[in-house]
């Protein structure tokens, strides 16, 4: 539901484009974009039948899944939701790419030029309201940038408008449901009750009168949070941040290869050396250099691994493997 369209675009034209027909169950919660998706697939000329659309839910969906004919899924979504649904393709023979949830972390290296890297730290943190598994939750900062990058994270972060989020001046939308917005609640108290520091609070921002029963939040920063912490593990799937002051890029890759996800990291820095040595040892699937995400595109696949990640393909250009089939001849001579 975070990103409907990005989910479409990462499997359906492909299949399209392969000759494969598509069934398309979204979510629940934002079933109507999905609807103008498919007007457009209408307008451009598709026969009845080649693409279709289906609104339903869990049960509709094991349907789909299990159905003798349908060949192999695509998801993207939760890692609870994401390996039932791989044990049920594996369970029924069906090919899978399975993209599922992230604990993303970004370093920030005391050669960083902050006057770039803090204001994209907005963008990793608080992009559609954090509400994507792209999205960045874990600050890593390295010797002694620390408090200067604290500073300034706070102070931007503190300033973002609130609103609607069509609206091109705002910064921030609410969350997609009331049940999302208690879910990050209840991630914040955790940290409270597990002794991280709050020095940004976003439960009770201020808003406009027409918003105010929106299911808006702030953003929101824990400090001193430590790698063993439940927030330091789980995704807040929320605008929540945590900062971890580390002293060497080396303990900042640690606590990053520890993760049980492997979705994505970045680095900011200007040296190229520590880049290097980044993008080489973390164990990750998608990886940033001065970038605030490591954002896919139609050309290349969407990486990921461990628990971000269940199937034999990856997402977007990958699935040409999950679309098609393998026919091997070899031939001597007539």
């Amino acid at each position: 539901y975070n990103i409907p369209v990005h989910a479409w675009s990462s499997f359906v034209p492909y299949a399209l484009a392969l000759g494969c027909t598509v069934v398309v169950s979204p979510a629940t919660a934002c079933p109507v974009i999905s609807n103008w998706v498919f007007k457009v697939t209408e307008e451009a000329g598709f026969p009845p039948g080649v693409v279709n659309l289906v609104y339903g839910g869990r049960e509709i969906n094991r349907a789909l899944v299990t159905h003798p004919k349908v060949e192999g899924l695509g998801f993207i979504g939760s890692t609870k939701v994401g390996w039932e649904l791989y044990k049920l393709t594996a369970e029924h023979g069906k090919r899978a790419s399975i993209n599922a949830g992230a604990k993303n972390h970004v370093v920030v290296m005391p050669d960083a030029d902050l006057d770039v890297t803090v204001p994209r730290l907005l963008r990793a943190f608080y992009g559609m309201t954090g509400q994507r598994c792209l999205g960045s939750d874990i600050l890593l900062t390295v010797g002694e940038v620390y408090e200067e990058v604290k500073r300034r994270f706070v102070e931007l972060s503190a300033r973002m408008k609130l609103g609607y989020g069509l609206d091109e001046s705002v910064e921030l939308g609410p969350l997609t449901t009331p049940q999302a917005k208690q879910r990050v609640l209840d991630f914040i108290e955790k940290g409270i009750s597990e002794g991280a520091k709050l020095i940004l609070d976003g439960r009770n921002p201020r808003l406009e009168e027409r918003y105010a029963k929106g299911y808006f939040l702030a953003p929101t920063i824990f400090d001193e949070v430590t790698p063993d912490m439940w927030i330091a593990k789980e995704e807040s799937f929320g605008p929540v941040a945590g900062i971890i002051r580390v002293e060497t890029l080396d303990e900042a890759i640690e606590i990053i290869n520890k993760s049980a996800y492997g979705h994505s990291a970045s680095i900011f820095t200007t040296n190229i050396n520590y880049a290097r040595d980044f993008r080489r040892n973390v164990n990750v699937g998608n990886v940033g250099i001065n970038v605030a995400i490591a954002q896919p595109y139609a050309f290349f696949p969407l990486g990921s691994r461990k628990r971000s990640f269940f199937g034999g393909v990856h997402s977007r250009i990958d699935t040409v493997r999950l679309f098609t089939d393998v026919k091997m001849v070899v031939t001597w001579r007539y």
